[in-house]
């Protein structure tokens, strides 16, 4: 490792390379505050530089972690003590924003919060937006292939991205930095790095789809006395609104009583006196109000929903999102468990039921808080159990995973796989999915040096 980094002084600056304390003196993640773990840091500038290191790292079987953020849920980006680390944080620049094309080309460093700031200042829109968006970084968001609060209309973070440019494990550089929506020229390449978690190449730059501005933001939140109401009422709303919905954010009342109780500083929009609630948005323009008002009025007296409060102001609005996104409360009683699962939005309600019947069998005495994004059948859990060990740990996984199987449903519908789900992975993909991912592993990096031991076990890794 001394030759390495003596290798890696010829290419870098001296504030490039992090050792010793600097590195254990970064927390593994943002909610989680162990020190990392790792022989060097590595904070290049430039993809020349990214791909001047994995030559090296190559040649000499250096396993190598790309961190982003280090927001990600799954444990992608966990190193070992022989690892070496490179942090995309110092390739940051947004280089380009084509306002014509509705284009904005960034180095992967740049956190999603500032690009859509960017976009913002020139009139346009990126649309993709999670509750990390202040930390995360674009490049972190492609590996793991984001998806967030407005996948209903505007997809992942996949249907966002036109080019990348990414570094092989050998030190190739792919650049595919296409700006055009449509381009059937061969393989589209940047597929192989998008939600591969950093397994078959190190993403450094971007090309993004922008919208135009949407002007006007019209939200509400209302209640129903049974799922049968959550998943009919998201087909009402979503045809009377005329494509123009852009989030369907249901919270079962564990949750949401959870982030409306003291200590949470939340105000109820309307009464917990309902088990299901769901926070809805619109984007669209001005003239659209009166109708998204009307929709309601509607639904009320249809019997589609029990109760609805629509914002008046983006100040009310704001209030209705941070009553679903104040996760942090998950904490109050313990570190909890947290899981991201999707499955067909006709199951959603009987699956649930499913995961909270067994873990009521386990453990009469836990916590389960449940919400999601069921406009795109994605369903997150945090679970406590108190004074679990790792048996318990690995039951509330089986309670939540194995009830997917019958319905075909994902064990991760945005967050990857990375190290905690690897156990998992065949209950969403057949043995021939897994074989097939093996062999685009050896293809591109057959010596097994990028993220190592992450998503499924790989024959050939050093």
């Amino acid at each position: 490792m001394s030759k390495l980094i003596e290798q890696f002084r010829g290419i870098l600056d001296d504030n490039a390379i992090m050792l010793g304390d600097a590195v254990s003196g970064r927390a593994v993640h943002v909610w989680d505050d162990s020190p990392i773990a790792a022989q060097v840091i590595l904070r290049p500038t430039t993809t020349e530089q990214v791909s001047a290191i994995m030559k090296l790292c190559d040649e000499a079987g250096q396993t190598v972690v790309a961190h982003g953020g280090r927001t990600g849920l799954v444990q992608s980006s966990i190193t070992q003590a022989d690892d070496v680390i490179v942090s995309l944080e110092r390739m940051n620049a947004i280089e380009e924003v084509d306002e014509v094309g509705r284009t904005m080309t960034v180095q992967a460093g740049v956190p999603l919060q500032v690009l859509q700031d960017t976009a913002a200042e020139k009139g346009l829109f990126f649309p993709v937006d999670l509750g990390a968006r202040g930390s995360c970084q674009i490049g972190g968001n492609v590996s793991t292939n984001a998806g967030g609060n407005r996948v209903i209309r505007f997809g992942m973070m996949r249907d966002n991205i036109l080019g990348i440019e990414a570094v092989l494990a050998d030190g190739t550089i792919v650049s595919s930095l296409n700006t055009m929506l449509k381009n059937n020229a061969g393989y589209d390449l940047k597929q192989l790095f998008i939600g591969t978690e950093g397994t078959l190449g190190i993403v450094t730059r971007l090309v993004l789809r922008l919208r135009e501005a949407v002007t006007e933001q019209e939200t509400a939140f209302v209640s129903f006395d049974t799922f049968d109401q959550v998943t009919g009422f998201l087909k009402y709303i979503d045809g009377a609104l005329g494509g123009r919905l852009s989030a369907y954010e249901v919270l079962w009342l564990d949750y949401y009583d959870l982030v409306t109780t003291a200590p949470a500083t939340n105000r109820p929009p309307v009464e917990k006196t309902r088990p299901y609630y769901a926070l809805v948005e619109s984007l669209g323009s001005t003239r659209d109000r009166e109708g998204f008002e009307a929709a309601f009025f509607q639904a009320l007296e249809d019997g589609l929903i029990a109760d609805a409060a629509i914002a008046q102001s983006g100040a009310e609005a704001a209030a209705m999102w941070a009553i679903r996104d104040d996760v942090e409360h998950f904490f109050r009683y313990g570190r909890p468990q947290i899981f991201d699962v999707s499955i067909a939005i006709r199951y959603v309600g009987e699956y649930v039921d499913e995961v909270k019947r067994r873990l009521a069998a386990n453990w009469p005495h836990h916590y389960c808080f449940t919400f999601g994004h069921i406009g795109d059948g994605n369903i997150h859990f945090a679970i406590t159990v108190p004074d679990a060990g790792p048996a318990d740990h690995r039951k509330v996984e089986e309670c939540v995973y194995e009830p997917l199987q019958p319905y075909g449903g994902s064990v991760s519908a945005e967050h990857g796989i990375g190290l905690e789900k690897k156990d998992f992975l065949a209950i969403s993909r057949s043995a021939d999915e897994i074989a097939v991912m093996r062999r685009l592993k050896h293809a591109l990096d057959p010596r097994g040096i990028l993220n190592p031991g992450k998503i499924f076990e790989f024959e050939g890794a050093v």
